[in-house]
């Protein structure tokens, strides 16, 4: 039987990666390369003429004489650890088949476990806010979904008490092959949450499928093309080959999340999604997802700790 060549590509080793990020210099020239990609551009006035303070490394504009760091206005911004720390850290939570934890991290890094848990959440905010901006497009699969156990209070099924909800969607193509997915908690399966969930997250003009749940019918009100299939639940529903693949992806994530976490927080819970949507919509080229994160972490804007649980609250 012939090897997956998505599953089965090379991606990148760890020699490999030390050979290329190994030291502070290596580190420090990748990250100017793709943060000024056509060459240092002062972030006040332009001007493109610098020179380095070779004891501060600031960079120091030439006209204006503005005083820049590499990693200034970034998610990088004011760390005190070594970007060969922080180089490593996302080689782990990237090339992971399922992910690592905060323990593993700490671990592994040789920092403290708060360390190693901040640095985790500013990667998976940074996947999570680059998947944000790319909706979905194509034929998308849609059906809702629930993380965590009931408590035993005596309520079960949708309404149970101790169970996130969230929507899974995958985009696939003409041939019915999965492009990019999309995982996002919301507050409730009603009308006013699918509204909103689909005008962040679905691209003008794709069409959805969607089982009978009544919220799903919001769809149609936003004027996407909706298809609906009832399935009637129970074991048979999930053979349905128009939702083959969301049903795949909601079986994996789960099995994911519980072999690698003993615990994940409410509070952080759509990270841990975003986490895993953002390494499936790049599965196709593992051996660049170091620089395209980091193109895009050099882009998001700094997030310390207190900001972290405002952008978990914003949805």
């Amino acid at each position: 039987m012939a090897k997956n060549k998505v599953q089965f590509q090379p991606g990148l080793s760890l020699p490999e990666f030390i050979s290329q990020y190994g030291s502070e210099q290596q580190c420090r020239q990748a990250l100017f390369q793709w943060r000024w990609p056509s060459g240092f551009q002062c972030p006040v006035c332009g001007h493109g003429q610098y020179y380095e303070l070779k004891s501060r490394q600031l960079f120091q504009c030439n006209k204006c004489r503005t005083q820049t760091s590499l990693t200034a206005g970034t998610i990088f911004d004011s760390t005190k650890l070594p970007l060969t720390i922080w180089f490593l850290s996302i080689y782990l939570i990237t090339q992971s088949k399922i992910s690592i934890s905060a323990l593993s991290l700490k671990r592994t890094l040789g920092v403290s476990y708060n360390t190693a848990l901040l640095m985790k959440h500013k990667v998976q905010q940074t996947m999570r806010e680059r998947d944000n901006s790319k909706p979905l497009t194509c034929i998308v699969q849609l059906d809702d979904a629930y993380w965590g156990g009931k408590k035993h209070d005596g309520k079960r099924g949708r309404g149970a008490t101790g169970k996130i909800p969230f929507v899974a969607a995958v985009a696939t193509n003409e041939q019915g092959h999965p492009i990019a997915m999309r995982l996002s908690p919301v507050a409730a399966f009603s009308k006013e949450a699918i509204k909103t969930w689909a005008r962040k997250h679905l691209a003008t003009g794709c069409t959805v499928v969607s089982d009978g749940l009544n919220c799903f019918s919001a769809l149609g009100e936003e004027g996407f093309h909706h298809t609906v299939i009832v399935t009637g639940g129970g074991p048979e529903s999930v053979k349905i080959p128009e939702f083959k693949w969301v049903n795949t992806i909601i079986s994996n994530v789960k099995r994911s999340i519980h072999g690698c976490f003993h615990a994940v927080s409410v509070n952080h819970f759509s990270r841990y999604l975003a986490e895993y949507c953002y390494r499936f919509n790049r599965r196709f080229d593992l051996r660049q997802l170091i620089p395209r994160f980091c193109y895009v972490a050099l882009r998001t804007q700094p997030y310390p700790q207190r900001l972290l649980k405002v952008a978990e609250d914003c949805g």
